[in-house]
């Protein structure tokens, strides 16, 4: 089972980055393997024009594709996630998110952000189909402390959030493993492998009793 860390910082290093590098970290050390992908190093013409022949605009798309669990990680500006995350989403097809499990990450400069992903970013993973949109984790800036040496330290209320979400994690991802492999032992990989069918938003309105999903 894998896993992509989506980064929609357009600074690197940054405290939002930070924090998805930690838990990415963290899953490993309980047996999944992960990969990262940071949105502002794709071309930035190739992907504000929706370039899919573009080679690494194309490899992105299906890093998304290929990965089991997605955790994302931004910054919040003008109470809402950035426009460089905003602009890879656009990329995927309408049910890019179809079967995965993801967990929405954000950093900000105070608690008046807090519900911004659930406000802003949530409806949008379950408008491309997310399977299960984990309990968002925000963090203020005074939670965060970073040390050159001793790399990032979280203070005591995160850090119960941090592992509550690596728990549900990676709890979900071996649930999902236990059930594929049944298909695969029978030989049926059709059924595991078959395309989920694409949804709109008119066929799966937005309301709000997503953002407790």
């Amino acid at each position: 089972m894998s896993i992509l860390l989506l980064g929609g910082s357009p600074h690197i290093p940054s405290s939002s980055s930070r924090l998805l590098q930690h838990i990415g970290d963290q899953l490993a050390l309980h047996g999944h393997s992960y990969s990262k992908l940071d949105v502002r190093d794709l071309p930035a013409r190739a992907l504000l024009q929706a370039d899919y022949a573009d080679a690494q605009i194309a490899d992105a798309v299906r890093a998304v594709a290929e990965a089991d669990a997605i955790l994302i990680a931004t910054p919040i500006y003008k109470a809402s996630y950035t426009g460089l995350l905003k602009a890879f989403l656009d990329l995927l097809p309408q049910d890019g998110l179809a079967g995965k499990l993801v967990l929405p990450l954000a950093t900000g400069g105070g608690h008046a952000h807090t519900l911004a992903l659930d406000y802003a970013l949530r409806p949008v993973l379950h408008a491309l189909g997310a399977k299960q949109v984990f309990t968002s984790i925000y963090a203020n800036a005074q939670q965060l402390d970073w040390h050159d040496e001793r790399g990032l330290t979280l203070d005591a209320p995160i850090a119960a959030r941090v592992q509550a979400g690596i728990a549900e994690v990676s709890t979900g991802l071996f649930i999902l493993q236990g059930a594929r492999r049944p298909a695969a032992a029978n030989g049926d990989a059709t059924v595991d492998n078959a395309p989920a069918p694409a949804r709109s938003l008119q066929q799966q309105p937005y309301t709000p009793s997503l953002q407790t999903a």
